[in-house]
């Protein structure tokens, strides 16, 4: 591989547990060694690269710009992986995710591709309106879980539109459909590489899930302590705190 690798997490302090089994499981399957770091939003303010306007109303957070709620702390810090990563390619994936295989493959699939700034699976997902994980609401907009999991090729020139100033100005909205970016500069990973609990199918010649998302709710919150994979998750906690 001859470019710079890199992996960021976002985090928020009320998903301790799946930003510790996201992180091990990564490291765990991992055959080289690629940094693993973790995007915090308090870190983020402090540096002066997240500067919007969020608000607390009661257990939701609330992001005034888009004048709609925040399911997570790093629903908009996501979009910073390319200015932190700096170059190379730079893998971000939200916290309630588990890996079952090793991403190197991921960044094996898109080497060499030069004309994709950024690759994800383009589900097609629509759920209703309402509640999901711990109480939070559960929004609907473009491209809905396409930036879950996200690949960027940080020197591809179409990221360079993609600027602080923007982050911090423009819609949640318009950020989750890649506003930055023309269609043909979004690349399609396999679906196996961001399965939806609950929602994802894959065919048999797909192969088994590689990043398992409980987008809906982890394991570790009420209501979802027996969702698919949630014995491998509470097996990956385990390993981590020993």
């Amino acid at each position: 591989m001859n470019k710079k690798l890199s992996i960021w997490i976002g985090y928020d302090p009320r998903e301790i547990p799946c930003y510790a089994v996201c992180r091990n499981s990564i490291r765990r399957h991992l055959t080289a060694p690629v940094p693993v770091n973790g995007i915090i939003m308090s870190q983020m303010c402090g540096a002066g690269l997240y500067t919007r306007e969020t608000q607390r109303r009661g257990e939701q957070l609330w992001d005034t710009i888009s004048d709609a709620p925040m399911s997570t702390e790093f629903a908009i810090t996501r979009f910073l992986t390319p200015h932190l990563a700096g170059s190379g390619l730079a893998l971000f994936g939200d916290c309630d995710i588990m890996a079952r295989e090793n991403v190197m493959r991921l960044f094996e699939y898109v080497q060499g591709d030069k004309r994709k700034a950024v690759w994800c699976v383009k589900h097609h997902f629509d759920p209703p309106e309402g509640l999901k994980m711990d109480g939070q609401a559960q929004t609907r907009y473009a491209r809905k879980n396409w930036s879950s999991v996200m690949l960027f090729d940080c020197d591809h020139p179409a990221n360079k539109r993609l600027t602080v100033d923007m982050i911090n100005t423009l819609p949640g909205r318009d950020l989750h459909r890649f506003c930055w970016l023309e269609d043909d500069e979004i690349g399609t990973l396999p679906q196996r590489w961001n399965f939806l609990v609950g929602h994802t199918e894959l065919d048999e010649d797909e192969g088994e899930p590689a990043l398992v998302h409980w987008t809906d709710g982890a394991p570790c919150m009420p209501g979802y302590e027996h969702v698919e994979y949630a014995e491998e998750y509470r097996r990956e906690l385990v390993a981590w705190a020993l």
